[in-house]
């Protein structure tokens, strides 16, 4: 998975974390969790505010 997979990284962060609402994470922990996802492959430093809001939303939608 690439930054750029919004909806596949939001499907494996609902199921890896189920507890957490994806309204209150933080976007340090967010990137943090995407990197460290097993499918996961691309550099840290393509990430941004709008890749990371594009995930949250994702997430949010998965968890709805």
């Amino acid at each position: 998975m690439k930054w750029t997979d919004s909806q596949r990284i939001a499907e494996e962060l609902y199921d890896k974390f189920p507890d957490v609402d994806p309204k209150t994470i933080r976007f340090t922990d967010l990137m943090q969790w995407v990197i460290e996802l097993e499918d996961f492959d691309d550099e840290p430093s393509r990430c941004g505010e709008k890749i990371l809001e594009a995930i949250q939303l994702a997430w949010i939608e998965e968890a709805e």
